[in-house]
């Protein structure tokens, strides 16, 4: 990984334009292709990024990271002003992050139950394979449709990124362009919701006792 700081400026030009103007940041730019752009204030959230596969052309004022998004092309030009440090560390093999028993285990009851996501959905794979990670489980609905379904024990805005970017690498196979996401959770977040509406994800609330069959789901009732 590479940890450059640097007084730079940021132009992002693709499915939307956004500028950031001449500050101290700091990028990161991963083996896998990752770029994200940070400023020392927003929590954990980088300012801009660009997730993988990129392509990225360094000459000694100018980082221009490039990517394909369908028929149109996502681009970052970071306009160097000073290199304050530029550091690059051998991260070795990482481990793949094991989820909490609460997931692992809503994860293996939905896989036995996937009619618990969606009417007539029937599971085709646990753990279905992207570049990027895999999609917790890959489902297919009533009318042959795909679905993937990303599991959490509570759903933040995080998990509908997430899940997001799953979708965006499921949908370059013309067979499953059409791929529909849903996010299955104990718990979702309002702002999650939100977000989930806005990216054309679903989200659904589900109780590992009721998976399990240990107590019978509430009863909603209907005004007349």
């Amino acid at each position: 990984m590479r940890l450059l700081v640097a007084r730079c400026e940021v132009t992002y030009t693709g499915r939307l334009d956004a500028f950031l103007p001449e500050a101290v940041r700091l990028l990161m730019m991963k083996s896998d292709g990752s770029v994200l752009v940070h400023a020392d204030s927003g929590g954990y959230r980088p300012s801009n990024w660009m997730t993988p596969p990129t392509v990225i052309e360094e000459s000694d004022e100018l980082i221009v990271v490039r990517k394909r998004a369908g028929k149109t092309e996502d681009r970052l030009e970071i306009r160097i002003a000073e290199v304050l440090s530029d550091v690059t560390h051998d991260m070795g093999e990482a481990a793949d992050l094991e989820k909490d028993g609460v997931e692992a285990h809503l994860q293996e009851a939905l896989a036995d139950a996937p009619h618990f996501c969606g009417e007539g959905f029937r599971l085709v794979r646990r753990e279905w394979p992207t570049d990027i990670g895999p999609v917790d489980l890959m489902c297919r609905d009533e009318e042959d449709g795909w679905i993937a379904v990303e599991i959490k024990r509570v759903g933040t805005i995080d998990a509908v990124e997430q899940l997001a970017r799953y979708l965006e690498r499921i949908r370059l196979d013309p067979s499953m362009e059409l791929c529909r996401g849903i996010l299955a959770a104990q718990v979702i977040k309002p702002q999650a919701r939100t977000l989930a509406e806005a990216r054309g994800i679903d989200c659904v609330v589900v109780d590992l006792a009721v998976l399990r069959g240990e107590r019978e789901p509430d009863l909603t009732l209907f005004a007349a």
